[in-house]
């Protein structure tokens, strides 16, 4: 019995089916309701919405040369290859859909009351975080920023694979809920964005090469052993740095608050995390934080973190890991804040920080100044906003109730300004071909009350290259 003609029609009918239902996937922009200030930016939106038409477009060519080829010559081919065929379209067609899902709980998450405007001020406080002039992270990419049960933040970087091929458009960041409060807030979304500036940078490419090198010219077995285990977690450990050397204390403290857990999660490490563990994590923000920011506040907080895990009541084997990495520390920080790697032409890894800024007796006066003149809050850059505001917490200036209000209400502002300023720009240019952009730098006035451009400036050069 020749079965071909049934198997024909049959797989016909299946590849029609997936044309009719790739074609009721609308775009977002067709059915997402939300209030244009919490509207992901145009460059991001834009990019999620050519890369999903990209991968519809290619897949209705396929089926249709499939159809074609159906009614043609292979409509006299054995079922089984018709069959096989026609699996390697469903894959196509499964991984299509799997591209739009990845990206749709963030677009969709903007329609919900508050949260999406909350989220767009997410968005731009990260663009703010990332873009340094005069250095690889000077045309950051689309971010958007998006909620997420559990403890823990993650990000998918732009470009980078994602689930059934291709790679992602833009920059998603996961913020866990319960981060939504205080500087908490501030910490995640900076450590997230840290991992995008490192991507750019290429700083695990140049520093590791340095770690093994003091590993295998190690004069200790004890030396060997942190050094080993600082290049293992040097991802999140450069993502820390760069959340302590935008936010300051802030930064410290929101990560305190991640790993505020049960004693034997903090005093445990994992072979397979690629962080530090959670004590030692600690630490080493405080020892950061002091390398950049020198001020006895570090050494009162590692202190402190060490009364309340005291390292002591850890098993034997951990106490001695604790001890070498203790001792490690100050090298290893001098070597992170020393780095000087190529993408930065130069420049020490510490050059990349708003150092001028971000002193605590320079937050403390800006808070102070802002007390008087609060309209200033609101014209500042949404990371020194943070940084100040984390400051003053942890000096106990202001209250978590009062911080975590003022930020909230800040965050609205943000994405309000963000808004207007690029509908602005669309209604004075529309000679250029001005569609509607919502401008991916931060807002406006990003400037310190003091009249100096604040983390604006680009990363001096080396100075051999200043001649130049």
């Amino acid at each position: 019995m020749d079965l071909r003609p049934a198997a024909t029609a049959l797989l016909e009918g299946e590849a029609r089916a997936l044309l009719t239902r790739l074609n009721r996937v609308r775009p977002f922009a067709l059915h997402e309701t939300m209030v244009p200030a919490a509207a992901p930016s145009a460059a991001a939106q834009s990019a999620i919405e050519r890369f999903l038409m990209e991968g519809r477009s290619r897949l209705r060519h396929r089926v249709g040369a499939y159809l074609e080829w159906l009614e043609g010559p292979g409509g006299d081919r054995d079922p089984e290859w018709q069959q096989h065929q026609f699996s390697l379209l469903r894959w196509e067609f499964n991984s299509v859909l799997s591209h739009f899902d990845v990206f749709s709980e963030a677009v969709t998450q903007r329609s919900e009351h508050d949260v999406g405007v909350q989220l767009a001020g997410l968005d731009v406080a990260a663009v703010d975080a990332l873009v340094t002039p005069g250095t690889p992270l000077a045309d950051p990419p689309p971010i958007i920023c998006y909620l997420a049960r559990g403890p823990g933040g993650a990000i998918r970087r732009v470009h980078t694979r994602i689930p059934g091929g291709g790679r992602s458009p833009v920059s998603l960041i996961r913020i866990p809920r319960e981060r939504m409060v205080g500087y908490g807030i501030g910490s995640s979304l900076v450590h997230e964005v840290g991992h995008q500036a490192v991507a750019q940078l290429g700083l695990l490419g140049s520093l590791r090469p340095v770690l093994y090198d003091i590993e295998r010219h190690a004069g200790t077995a004890a030396e060997r052993s942190a050094f080993r285990y600082w290049g293992l977690t040097l991802s999140e450990v450069l993502a820390d740095l760069f959340a302590v050397g935008k936010l300051g204390i802030g930064g410290t403290l929101g990560l305190m608050a991640v790993v505020s857990l049960p004693r034997r999660l903090v005093l445990a490490p994992a072979l397979d995390d690629p962080h530090p563990f959670p004590y030692i994590r600690v630490r080493l923000s405080c020892a950061v934080g002091d390398a950049l920011y020198p001020h006895p506040q570090w050494q009162q907080l590692s202190a402190l973190w060490a009364a309340l895990y005291p390292p002591h009541r850890a098993p034997r084997e951990l106490r001695e890991l604790t001890g070498i990495l203790e001792r490690s520390m100050p090298r290893f920080v001098r070597l992170l804040a020393s780095h000087r790697p190529p993408s930065l032409s130069g420049a020490r890894l510490a050059d990349l920080m708003p150092r001028s800024s971000r002193t605590p007796a320079l937050l403390l006066t800006r808070y102070r100044r802002w007390l008087r003149q609060p309209e200033l809050l609101r014209t500042a850059p949404p990371t020194l906003v943070i940084a100040v505001l984390g400051q003053a917490r942890a000096a106990s200036l202001i209250t978590p109730e009062e911080e975590s209000r003022l930020l909230g209400e800040l965050i609205t502002h943000w994405a309000l300004s963000n808004t207007l300023e690029a509908l602005s720009a669309a209604t004075v240019a529309p000679q250029r071909g001005a569609g509607l952009h919502r401008s991916a730098a931060p807002p406006r006035g990003a400037t310190s009350p003091n009249g100096a451009a604040d983390n604006r400036q680009p990363v001096p050069a080396h100075p051999a290259e200043r001649t130049r």
